[in-house]
């Protein structure tokens, strides 16, 4: 199944005080104003998502062609996903992840309670 920025929208919705923006131009998703989602207009069927550098390592090494990375990416904790090949489990997991990435302190509790 392939997956598209509104199944990224829908589960980000699910999370506290998610809101729906624009970074860099292109439609976003930020945590207390903070970015943690955008889909790559440059790169069609693509967004960007927060992720630990470890994560992101792990990601790029399991050779999973889901997950790539670009020079301007390079350093930066951050792993582009092609929505076209990824499993919408491991989507959730990630999206999850980017938002605690960028949630501020009081949205994580809101969110541990």
């Amino acid at each position: 199944m392939t997956c598209t920025w509104e199944d990224v929208v829908a589960l980000a919705r699910e999370l506290p005080g998610v809101e729906e923006s624009t970074w860099y131009r292109t439609p976003a998703l930020k945590a207390g104003g903070k970015g943690f989602a955008r889909l790559r207009t440059e790169a069609e069927g693509a967004v960007m998502l927060r992720c630990p550098m470890a994560e992101k390592e792990a990601l790029l090494a399991s050779g999973d062609p889901a997950f790539f990375t670009t020079p301007h990416y390079d350093g930066y904790a951050s792993i582009l996903v092609d929505l076209a090949k990824v499993e919408r489990t491991q989507l959730a997991e990630l999206v999850d992840g980017a938002w605690w990435q960028a949630a501020p302190p009081k949205l994580r509790t809101q969110r541990e309670a």
